[in-house]
């Protein structure tokens, strides 16, 4: 099973790869349009701290999901 600072994490450390992906002149013209294309709508470092801080919140009133699905820290990283 995955812990929630796991997915935020990989989350993350997806978003960093696929920016690297898009940087690098070395790789083909293709796969740099293409990681570029998905960066478009990937969620931020910030973005997956900020919705696991909004679970969190809503935990706590007693709304919210099954479960969190993000962390809001990156300690445990």
């Amino acid at each position: 099973m995955t812990m929630p600072f796991e997915r935020s994490r990989s989350v993350a450390q997806t978003h960093a790869f696929l920016m690297e992906l898009a940087r690098d002149a070395e790789v083909p013209e293709r796969v740099r349009q293409n990681a570029h294309f998905l960066l478009r709508h990937f969620p931020t470092k910030y973005d997956v701290l900020q919705a696991g801080r909004i679970e969190e919140q809503a935990k706590k009133i007693g709304i919210g999901t099954y479960g969190p699905v993000f962390c809001s820290s990156t300690e445990d990283w």
